[in-house]
């Protein structure tokens, strides 16, 4: 899965990037960092975090524009 993204329970921030990733249509994978200490220190500060194929894209919210951009796709409308 190219997209995946790391979120909390009860974050607003999540659950637009969710809505986000949803309307770009692409499949994403979803990682609660809750309870995973490691996570936590990695991404507690910036979350949601975006990573493409691997790779850190973006954390607090996702750029529909740009990634749509980064995975050839083309804009809505």
């Amino acid at each position: 899965m190219r997209l995946r993204l790391y979120t909390r329970e009860g974050c607003h921030l999540c659950e637009d990037a969710k809505t986000v990733l949803e309307r770009v249509g692409e499949p994403f994978e979803e990682i609660d960092i809750s309870g995973d200490d490691e996570l936590e220190e990695e991404y507690g500060f910036r979350i949601p975090v975006l990573l493409l194929d691997g790779k850190e894209h973006g954390y607090w919210r996702v750029e529909e524009d740009r990634l749509r951009a980064d995975l050839g796709l083309s804009s809505p409308g």
